[in-house]
């Protein structure tokens, strides 16, 4: 292996290994932004409702 083969390896190799810079701006902005929260977010229990008479349900 030649040096000039040598020095083309090592600039592939610190290609490869180096950091990429963030490219999802978009997730890190919403990240900041302080949403309410949503309507549906399961936090608490939901109460039993009882199907009419009649009614059945599987699954």
């Amino acid at each position: 292996m030649s040096e000039a083969e040598y020095e083309l390896l090592l600039d592939v190799v610190r290609t490869a290994i180096a950091p990429e810079p963030e490219t999802d701006s978009m997730a890190r902005m919403f990240s900041i932004l302080n949403f309410p929260k949503a309507a549906n977010d399961n936090l608490g229990a939901w109460p039993l409702l009882p199907f009419p008479d009649g009614w059945f349900a599987a699954c």
